[in-house]
């Protein structure tokens, strides 16, 4: 198998999808959440979340710079300030910044990529701060693409439910 043919298609469609499902978001919607269930986010902090599922975490993994502030180790972080409830996590102010958030995010995703080099995609472990599961750096990159695709999923349904006109086209 070959990591960097993979992952590099595997990013391709999925940043590709996700901007097409990104440019069907009207601003006047980024409020809106589903109105069952619980511990639901917004569409404005969805698109946020999908603007760092993948590239920043692949940095993360490729770099081993998760984004902290300077000192804080990622081992150290609790689980509660990880994964807060919905109503904490940051928003997007616009659907354009969200796009250019993404475009970001792809950029990072590309770059980490590049850097790695099919011999450490291949070999080197990487464990998860969140799973320290023994799995090579490809296998983690690839996980985070899908990270990417679970919650672009979300945003079809989200768009669904809001009544857009969307189908399996949009999805893939």
């Amino acid at each position: 198998m070959n990591w960097t043919e993979l992952l590099k298609a595997e990013i391709q469609s999925t940043y590709r999808v996700t901007e097409g499902l990104l440019a069907l978001v009207d601003d006047d919607t980024l409020g809106w959440k589903p109105s069952t269930g619980s511990n639901w986010m917004t569409t404005g902090q969805l698109l946020k979340h999908l603007t760092q599922a993948c590239g920043a975490p692949c940095r993360g993994f490729v770099t081993g710079d998760w984004g902290l502030p300077e000192g804080q180790d990622i081992n150290e972080v609790k689980p509660e300030e990880d994964l807060p409830p919905a109503e904490k996590l940051p928003t997007v102010e616009s659907v354009a910044e969200a796009r250019q958030l993404l475009r970001e995010d792809q950029r990072v995703a590309r770059e980490m990529l590049a850097a790695s080099g099919e011999g450490r995609l291949a070999h080197e472990t990487a464990p998860a701060p969140w799973d320290p599961t023994e799995m090579v750096l490809g296998h983690r990159l690839l996980q985070m693409v899908d990270h990417l695709k679970q919650h672009k999923g979300q945003l079809f349904y989200y768009l669904k439910l809001q009544g857009k006109p969307v189908d399996t086209h949009n999805l893939w």
